[in-house]
């Protein structure tokens, strides 16, 4: 009933309910952030909000961050294996398609959510014990690329719905990470927007259902000089920033 909180949900137990939506946190549109996921995190970036690397960042980094008023998003990729990552081994070799053209990295088989879904929730519990905010889950646009699967539009729907799902469990809230074509599918689910070079390919108005939900839309741009961009992204009431594609604490905002 409306007005009548739900009892959290255990984390990792089926069927439970997931935390109550006013428990986690909401990024409202127009938020500045740091996006850094290359070297050591440069925490001296004056701006409310950080990505960083939810395997590579220690939790008394998190800890810091707060400390200092920040929130604190848990950037993982979950739609792709890595093979310099400490659980690489725990995905079998026929979770892996083709490689998504980052060195090491290979497309999942997301139509196998049963062998897919323990593996997540165990990175998403990382990134809750060391006191992430947010997650943000990168690669989950399968479906469209040459994946080495012949993987649908539905497949990749259930697959983000099931990681959406996995942080409200765990009281994260959960950026939807490009995927554009399936922003209006998926705006209920996901708490967030992070978005790279829409600018670049003139998508960027695909994302504005997110701004009109009251959610951020956390955007880069690598090739685009601010100038090209910021007039456009900041009138959509985007969050917006230049990068260096290696993500270093390198930044040029709005």
């Amino acid at each position: 009933m409306p007005g009548t909180p739900n009892t959290p949900g255990t984390p990792g137990v089926p069927g439970t309910p997931a935390v109550p939506a006013g428990a986690r946190w909401q990024p409202a549109p127009g938020l500045a952030w740091q996006w850094q996921l290359g070297g050591g995190v440069d925490q001296s970036v004056d701006v409310p909000v950080y990505d960083i690397d939810g395997f590579e960042t220690d939790a008394s980094v998190v800890a810091a961050l707060h400390a200092k008023g920040r929130k604190v998003i848990c950037y993982i990729n979950a739609g792709s294996w890595e093979d310099f990552r400490p659980d690489a081994a725990a995905f079998a070799q026929a979770l892996q398609g083709t490689s998504n053209g980052w060195k090491g990295e290979k497309w999942f088989d997301i139509r196998k959510l049963d062998q897919l879904k323990p593996l997540m929730a165990a990175r998403f519990d990382m990134c809750r014990q060391k006191g992430f905010d947010a997650v943000e889950p990168d690669t989950i646009e399968a479906y469209n690329q040459k994946s080495g699967f012949p993987l649908t539009a539905d497949d990749q729907l259930r697959y983000n719905r099931m990681l959406a799902t996995l942080a409200h469990e765990r009281g994260l809230a959960i950026g939807l990470k490009n995927d554009l074509e399936q922003v209006p599918a998926l705006l209920g689910d996901f708490d967030f927007a992070v978005n790279e070079e829409c600018a670049q390919f003139d998508e960027c108005g695909r994302l504005s259902p997110f701004i009109q939900a009251g959610k951020a839309v956390f955007h880069v741009e690598y090739k685009l000089g601010t100038d090209r961009f910021c007039a456009k992204t900041k009138a959509l009431g985007f969050s917006s920033m230049q990068k260096k594609l290696e993500l270093d604490a390198w930044r040029k905002p709005c």
